[in-house]
Parts: structure tokens; sequence; C-alpha cells
């Protein structure tokens, strides 16, 4: 039995804080969701990730799910040494002997028993009447309060349950020694409004709601689950269940980066805060993009690859003012290093000349006249104008200009349990022909070392993305490619039905640029920023 004591005071001061607790469940409510789960390799590191990015509470898995679940929330509980491990568990005595065990080696450990409370729930999926409802409510209650630090109690379909009965329930959730109450709004049905009207109503009618925290888990089915989850807030909770890029069942939960922000922007409307270390959020976002294979939307909040560019003109004139313009937080506090001016159609000339001066070129205003108008015909055929192609513009190039090297020949094979090895033959313009062969961890990998050693180029990669650009079976993919090259960064992409083929088009797109600037003698960017800074 763990140490009444010391739980009651450790909750005490937790309710007595002006603190919203982050309950994260990416791993239990978001893993679950198709398309998103992970290993348990893939579990731990992710938890490795939520603690240091400060959550109070993680929720590790559900034991009685599976082996492998109760195995992924045991390594878990072991490993984690200040964030409270909780496992989930419904109102039965062997889901909560399960997660009991599984819990065992934490060092604070929390059980999450949960069980339907609404008409609909009671009578089509538990097929129980509200006397038995309560009875099993206080009975789990009863059993995790023994085998762990802190119950928490959940009334699933909260929102959709009677008020009076919910008081009642988790009145008795009290009593039998429940330290957290959570009100979710499982369906994602409620409006801000009306979370706010129930938690402020829970907390006035609900016998001992003074001694625990009241916790909002929400759904995100009409798109409004951070927006309730920051009334319920308003109204009183001192906890709120999230996942970092909002991923959950069917539309997601509550995104966890959007209410921490959002509390921290606004922290003199909410008189409220969290301890998240917030410049660990995008590091967090990314992780899991990485883990589970999918990728953040660009427009998503806080951490899409958009949340912090901006290619209207009027915009990034207002930026290269004053950033306070259209910018309500700095890229730095959520671990981002600096705001995007994104050259594009909309762009104006005051983010292309300062861009092009970071390039080190700083063209007189007849010379920008005539740049901006090339500029301006090549944004009208490309999504975003990259530094390599503003660069060839500065130097009167063709932006869209291919070679010096083609591909010729390309051989892929891959082994299993051995990595693969590729092979290329490539042409110069000056007639020189070249091939070579490599072994990587992959037929990417060996396309790249492959082509490195044919041109004698040395590129280190920093981002590598493909998507599908048509449908079929015979559907075309592009390869995206970011590298890293005499201390720049440098953009290539390639497309074709075979990924490996387009990846290759891509590198060489990267080569060729490096070539083709090489061939330009443009001038020296360090030797003319350190000019800048001397005269200054």
């Amino acid at each position: 039995m763990k140490t009444q004591q010391h739980d009651e005071q450790h909750e005490a001061g937790d309710v007595a804080a002006d603190r919203v607790r982050i309950f994260d469940t990416t791993l239990r409510d978001g893993e679950q969701t198709p398309g998103f789960s992970m290993d348990r390799r893939a579990k731990l590191r992710m938890a490795q990730m939520l603690e240091s990015l400060g959550v109070d509470v993680l929720e590790a898995g559900f034991p009685q799910a599976s082996p492998d679940d109760f195995a992924a929330v045991a390594q878990i509980a072991e490993s984690l040494k200040s964030t409270t491990v909780c496992a989930l568990a419904r109102c039965q005595a062997g889901d909560i002997d399960s997660a009991a065990r599984a819990l065992e080696k934490a060092n604070r450990s929390r059980i999450h028993v949960f069980i339907s409370t609404s008409p609909l729930h009671r009578e089509h999926k538990l097929g129980m009447s509200k006397a038995q409802v309560l009875e099993a409510a206080v009975a789990a209650v009863e059993q995790a309060r023994e085998r762990c630090h802190e119950v928490e109690f959940s009334a699933e379909d909260a929102m959709r349950t009677e008020p009076e009965f919910l008081a009642e329930v988790f009145a008795a959730a009290i009593a039998a020694g429940a330290s957290t109450l959570n009100a979710p709004d499982t369906v994602g049905y409620m409006t801000p409004a009306e979370i706010a009207e129930r938690f402020a109503w829970l907390r006035a009618h609900v016998a001992g709601a003074e001694r625990v925290v009241f916790s909002s888990h929400c759904h995100n089915d009409l798109g409004l689950a951070v927006a309730n989850s920051l009334a319920a807030v308003e109204a009183g909770a001192r906890q709120v269940e999230c996942t970092i890029n909002g991923i959950g069942e069917r539309a997601g939960n509550a995104a966890l980066e959007e209410i921490v922000m959002a509390l921290k922007v606004r922290g003199v409307y909410f008189g409220a805060d969290t301890r998240i270390d917030t410049r660990k959020l995008y590091p967090a976002s990314r992780l899991l993009s990485q883990l589970t294979g999918q990728n953040v939307q660009r427009n998503k909040a806080i951490v899409g690859a958009n949340a912090f560019a901006h290619e209207s003109g009027i915009h990034q004139h207002g930026m290269l003012k004053h950033r306070g313009t259209y910018e309500i937080m700095r890229p730095q506090d959520v671990g981002l290093a600096e705001t995007k001016l994104v050259l594009g159609k909309h762009s104006g000339r005051a983010a292309l000349r300062q861009r092009l001066q970071a390039l080190g070129h700083a063209p007189e205003e007849a010379a920008l006249d005539a740049i901006f108008a090339r500029f301006k015909t090549l944004a009208d055929k490309k999504r975003e104008v990259h530094d390599e192609d503003l660069e060839a513009l500065a130097l009167g190039q063709d932006p869209d200009a291919l070679g010096p090297w083609q591909l010729l020949r390309l051989d892929t094979s891959t082994h299993l349990g051995a990595g693969a090895s590729a092979a290329v033959k490539l042409r110069h313009d000056d007639g020189r022909e070249a091939a070579e062969a490599a072994i990587g961890d992959g037929p990417v990998d060996a396309v790249l070392r492959a082509i490195e050693r044919a041109t004698d180029s040395d590129l280190r990669l920093a981002d590598f993305q493909v998507r599908a650009v048509s449908e079929g079976g015979d559907a075309q993919g592009q390869a995206r490619l970011v590298a890293h090259h005499a201390g720049r960064q440098w953009n290539g992409a390639g497309v074709s039905t075979d990924i490996v083929e387009a990846t290759a088009q891509a590198a060489l797109a990267i080569v060729n640029r490096i070539e083709r600037q090489a061939a330009s003698n443009p001038p020296d960017v360090t030797r003319t920023r350190a000019h800048k800074e001397t005269a200054a």
C-alpha cells in the first residue's frame, strides 16, 4: 500500500497551486488511433521527451489491452523520474490489477479508472442501471487507491450525462479516495459556453469538490477541443488532458502545444500557467512525427511549418519593421530558430531586398528592379523561391537551368538484413562521364552516397520528405531533400514513379546548383558580412 499521508500532502499542494496540470495521453488515447501506433522502443523514447517537456502526468497506456501494452507501461514507469506515470483501467478488478502491476516500479503512480455514465452508454454499451454504475465506480476507486499513489476517476461521456447523476457519481468517487475527477467531452459535442457552465456547476454541487482537481478531456469532432479545454480552465479545471499534435480518436484530442501556448501568451487573461518547457514543444512535435511517420499539417497552430512563416508582402514588410505587427509569440519560445519570411508570388521588394542582403548581395535600386521583375515571373511558376534561386537571379543565371550533371543510369538493389547498394552513371556538360557505386542503410542512402562519389561532392542530409503528387498504381512521387554544404543549406526536388529515382534527381539538383554557383564566383558572403559588422 502506498503512503497515504504523503499522497494527501502532495495532492493538497497541487490543488492549492494556481497552475494547470498537463496530463498527456499521446501514448494512450493518441497512440490507439489508426496510423499512429508505436512499438515499445518508440513509446519509451516519446515518454522520455514528454518528461523532458515537463508534463505533470503521462498516461502510458492501457495495460490490460495486450501484453505489449503492459510491457510498455512497465518500462516507462521504471524509466521516468519526475513525471507521474498513469495507466488506464476500466472499473473492473482485472484491469485495475494489471495497471497496478505495470506501475509497481514508478516513482509516482496513478491509476485512471473510468466508466460510462450517460443514459446512452448505460443502456446501449453497458446495460447497467445508475445504481450499478455507481457501485462499480466506488469499488474500482477503492481497489485502485490501495495499489498506487493517486487515483483519477473519469465519467466517460460525462457531458451527455444528467448533471445531478454526474455530481452523485463524482461525490462517491471522492469519498472512495479519488483525487482527480475527469469530466470528458468524449464525442466532442459541447461548445465552450456549455463546457464552462458544466464545470462551474460541478464545482459548486459536487460534495467534496474543494479537495480534488477537476480535469478536462475534450475531443475535436467539431474542431472545438482546445477552445473547450480553455473554457474548462476558465471555469476552474486545473488539469487538461491532451496530446502532442492533437492526435487521438477520430478527429483527435485537444492539442497540448496549443493549450500550453494559449495559457502562456494569454496568462493575464486566464490567471494560470503550466510548468511546460515551451522551447521543447516543436522538438516533441517533430519526434512524434518521426516515430509515427505522420506529418503535421503545414497550417497547424504552434508547430506547423507555416506557424511562423510569412509570404504576403504586406505582412513581411510589417515584420521587418516590428515583429509584433504579425506575431503574438516568438518562434524561439516553442523551439524554432527564427521566423521564416517565405518568398513567393505574394512577397514584396522589402523581403526580397532583406533576403538578398543576408545572402551577401546588395544590388542598386535599378538592379533590384530587374531582379524583382524576374523574381515575380519565377514565383508565378514555383510555390516557394529558395535561396539558390535568388542567388541565380542576382547573378543573372537561369534558376531552372538543368545540368551540368545528368543522370544516365541508375541501378539499386536491396539486401534483406544487409542494407542496399546503388550504382549511378552520370554525364557532365563538358563531356565527362562518371560511374560510381555505393552501399548504404537503404536504397535512398546508397543512391545519395553514389552520387556524392560520382560528382566529388560532400552533402550532409538535413531533411528528406516523400509525397505522392498523383493517384493510382502508377502514381508519381516527389522527393524533397535539404542538405548542408560549405556552411549553406541547399534544397532539391525530383519527381518520378520510382521514388529512388526521384531522390537521385533531387540530389543532382542540389549538386548542380552548387556547381553552377561555384562557376559564377559569387561574392564571399562571410567576408561581406564581416565587413558590414566592422563598419557598423
